[in-house]
């Protein structure tokens, strides 16, 4: 042990001229891509890189002073972290960030941009996958942290950024997903219900809840007293969660503009745009796309190949939407170019028509993005307006 100390206490300095040296040679102020901006950064100064791995009361650290080996800094609460980073701000240090999107949301970004912390939320990843099969939070934390390194040396495909989103972005996406969790609730409740029908024998046609079927619930000889009590407290819960999600669809569909293409809807143009974080973040078609997860799988080697099925990738529920949309396309927007065979009925079987769904919804999404930003009309895009 004591020789493993003195070995890595000899480096450290040879490391640290190299290091200095490599900043010398190189200009005094360089522009680096960090996510979606052009940051500077002051080669005459240090660069410490941070790894986090989160947890909900923690934070493990790793950290790479420029150009050094990547080595732990430990466990931390987050008041701790952040008197922490303050220390390391005042000795000098130009420090960039990164940590995992996921349950801890992203008020951590903030606050670190607070402090003059450059950070990045980046898309989570398989770790510890080698042949040692090993996986710890200090693991995890080292291998951001060189990650990290890597990328701000000039490789953007170390680690893919996740977009973070403004905190009135935020809240109306909160919004969203909270009327998604009622609808899925509402949903549970129906399903138990009918459930208990089932299991009795009793054949009930569309909704046993809404007001004509329940009438007939309640008249079925099948019907035993232990029955309808369970059925009345599931009711009960239904029209609760329908009325409660009544109020907030209403409530989302006042986020979106009046004037949009027929069969878009308002309700599924906001959730789109939530989902998406803003139409303006895409700078590019391929970013779009790419983000929906529609995009083809691709198996090619030897100049031999073929396409696969999709790759689901980015948002699900912006693939749900935009797969609604186009099947209400369909009957809205006949002429819209995406959609021609699919009116037309040249495909027949229901493997192709998914196919040609699919591949309808990616380029509705580049459409929309394209009629968001200004960049097109609805006219040029054969589309009739509300």
């Amino acid at each position: 042990m004591n020789n493993k100390t003195e070995t890595i206490g000899t480096i450290d300095p040879i490391q640290a001229q190299v290091a200095l040296r490599s900043r010398l040679d190189q200009p005094r102020v360089t522009k680096v891509k960090y996510g979606q901006e052009i940051i500077e950064l002051d080669l005459r100064e240090k660069i410490l890189k941070l790894g986090l791995d989160l947890h909900y009361r923690q934070v493990t650290v790793a950290m790479q002073e420029d150009g050094s080996l990547v080595r732990a800094v430990g466990k931390m609460g987050y008041r701790e972290f952040f008197k922490w980073g303050k220390k390391k701000l005042a000795e000098g240090w130009q420090i960039c960030s990164c940590y995992e999107a996921g349950a801890s949301g992203y008020w951590l970004d903030r606050e670190l941009m607070k402090l003059g912390i450059k950070n990045l939320v980046v898309v989570p990843k398989a770790m510890g996958q080698g042949g040692k099969k090993q996986k710890t939070d200090r693991r995890d934390s080292c291998q951001l942290t060189d990650d990290l390194d890597r990328y701000l040396r000039g490789n953007p495909k170390a680690f893919s950024v996740v977009g973070v989103p403004s905190e009135e972005q935020e809240e109306k996406r909160a919004l969203i997903r909270y009327h998604l969790q009622i609808m899925e609730d509402r949903g549970r409740c129906e399903a138990r219900g009918k459930g208990l029908l089932c299991g009795q024998g009793i054949e009930v046609r569309g909704s046993w809840w809404q007001e004509p079927a329940w009438d007939q619930v309640k008249q079925d000889p099948l019907l035993k007293e232990w029955m309808r009590e369970q059925l009345e407290g599931w009711r009960d819960k239904v029209l609760s969660l329908d009325q409660e999600q009544r109020a907030l669809r209403k409530r989302i569909e006042a986020l979106a503009p009046s004037c949009l293409p027929k069969g878009v809807g308002r309700y599924s143009w906001a959730v789109l745009e939530y989902e998406m974080k803003g139409w303006a973040r895409f700078g590019n078609r391929g970013t779009v796309s790419s983000y929906t997860g529609l995009c083809p799988g691709v198996h090619q080697s030897d100049g031999r190949g073929k396409e696969g099925s999709i790759n689901r990738c980015g948002n699900r529920v912006v693939r749900w939407i935009l797969i609604e949309m186009v099947w209400r396309l369909i009957r809205w927007q006949r002429h819209y170019p995406p959609i021609r065979k699919l009116v037309e009925g040249i495909v027949r079987s229901k493997r192709a028509k998914k196919r040609l769904v699919a591949g309808a919804a990616r380029r509705l999404a580049i459409d929309l993005w394209r009629l968001a930003t200004g960049q097109t009309t609805a006219e040029k895009l054969s589309l009739v307006m509300q």
